[in-house]
């Protein structure tokens, strides 16, 4: 069975695991605010916010798209829906939107109020108007145009200023962002935990370890809605760790980007990382995808397989029933497309890296249609360990959208070893990185276009990396 908070009331249903939250809170909780758009995670008309409990007792709440999230993702969480965001009269987010004229068919709103109240509920940290525009980076509007919308977030971003010592939650609900009940969210949430904590999440045979879904129910939505025989990484609090040990970097499984883009580990060790984590996917996208979901699903041109490809990752896998874990480097997965060296009943259990040192050089580049929230045309990652001397102690360079899985380049990394950066060095590795690749062309480009690309992006790295140069 599985159990939530919906809103403010317990639920509880006998469905597969596998069902769509989105389908349940309008075809069988009857809510329909949550709206149908895309089912694809790319419109924000079925935005909701998931609210888990942290180590602290304290509720953190994030952006989801219902159409991509099963509702054993849900398990002992809370859900709330616009309606869930309601309060006597409108509340100080739908009033913003109605003093700008920032809404016009409707249809969209929804999903703009509930991405707007999960960043009224932010804590920790002073909210601005910019993380407001990001907040709902994943919520499209086709017919009322965005500068009223960037003025009601504008609207809402100067209120929460006035916040003082008061929590999130205490000021949404004295300020009439938000209903009173958020106050016992945590209370409610603790006794649910509880009672849940002897509902094991591993069934005996699973034919399928989700993470957060995001690619999975978008390749096989028909036949993802009806199992019940899946294992959520999710729901285990030990795959969501991020932990340093020394100089290696440690994450389980169910870490998310997000996870990721707030980790304080990974901001003391990339430079820009912000910008980083903007070139990947959408807000509630980041708020669900999982790492080892991203390696998994084996795409080309998968955004964190690529960066962590020139990182030399680690993979240690696990089975049901086997207590032998198994390590693999992440430059060994890919076999061919869609092709992994992983049996049928592993998973990855962890992913290890050693952390870039003062010594260490890293940089990402990405080209796409969209300068955000798309799909790359090519992507690239290099990995550059210099001596004192500023000669190349060992290189790591992968590109995506040139090959059928995520590559890694294994005779222009070995050939920048040993060797001073230069112009002349930079030439060599264009040259040799084209004879390792194989783009086909496709709707992102031709096959003269990425071979281009990866050129002018592996030129980017040099420029960031040694603009003495």
């Amino acid at each position: 069975m599985i159990k939530f908070l919906l809103n403010n009331n317990i639920v509880s249903t006998l469905l597969p695991a596998g069902t769509l939250l989105l389908d349940f809170v309008r075809y069988h909780q009857h809510l329909h605010g949550t709206k149908i758009g895309c089912r694809e995670g790319d419109c924000g008309a079925c935005t909701v916010l998931v609210g888990s409990l942290n180590t602290q007792g304290q509720v953190v709440y994030r952006s989801a798209t219902s159409c991509l999230m099963p509702i054993g993702n849900a398990q002992g969480k809370h859900i709330v829906t616009v309606e869930g965001t309601n309060i006597q009269g409108l509340n100080f987010i739908q009033q913003a939107f109605s003093n700008e004229g920032a809404s016009q068919c409707g249809f969209c709103t929804p999903g703009f109020m509930v991405s707007l109240a999960g960043f009224c509920l932010q804590a920790n940290e002073e909210p601005t108007y910019e993380q407001g525009i990001d907040a709902v980076n994943g919520n499209i509007c086709r017919c009322t145009g965005y500068k009223s919308i960037e003025r009601a977030i504008g609207t809402i971003a100067n209120k929460l200023t006035t916040r003082q010592q008061e929590s999130a939650v205490d000021f949404a609900v004295n300020n009439q962002i938000l209903p009173e009940y958020f106050k016992r969210i945590p209370d409610k949430l603790m006794a649910l935990q509880t009672e849940l904590s002897v509902v094991p999440n591993n069934p005996a045979s699973p034919m399928s370890i989700v993470g957060g879904g995001t690619d999975l129910y978008v390749q096989k939505h028909d036949s993802m809605t009806e199992r019940n025989d899946l294992y959520f990484a999710q729901r285990e609090s030990h795959l969501s760790e991020i932990a340093q040990v020394n100089d290696l970097c440690f994450l389980g499984s169910g870490t998310t980007v997000t996870d990721i883009a707030e980790s304080p580990i990974f901001k003391a060790h990339f430079e820009e990382w912000q910008a980083v984590i903007k070139l990947v996917s959408s807000t509630p996208i980041r708020n669900m995808a999982t790492l080892a979901g991203n390696f998994i699903n084996a795409s080309p041109i998968g955004d964190f397989s690529i960066l962590f490809l020139a990182l030399d990752a680690q993979l240690q896998f696990a089975s049901m029933g086997n207590t032998q874990a198994r390590q693999l480097p992440l430059r060994k997965l890919y076999k061919g497309y869609k092709q992994l060296d992983k049996q049928p009943d592993e998973y990855v259990e962890r992913i290890f890296f050693q952390l870039p040192d003062a010594q260490t050089k890293v940089n990402f580049e990405k080209v796409c249609k969209r300068t955000h929230l798309d799909i790359a045309s090519v992507n690239t990652a290099i990995c550059l360990h210099l001596h004192s001397d500023g000669t190349i102690a060992k290189a790591g360079l992968s590109a995506g959208g040139v090959a059928p899985v995520p590559a890694f380049l294994p005779k222009t990394s070995a050939y920048m070893e040993g060797k001073v950066p230069s112009r002349q060095l930079l030439n060599e590795v264009c040259a040799l990185a084209q004879t390792e690749i194989a783009p086909i062309g496709d709707v992102r480009g031709s096959v003269a276009y990425k071979r281009l690309l990866l050129d002018q992006l592996i030129e980017a790295h040099f420029i960031k990396l040694f603009p003495k140069l």
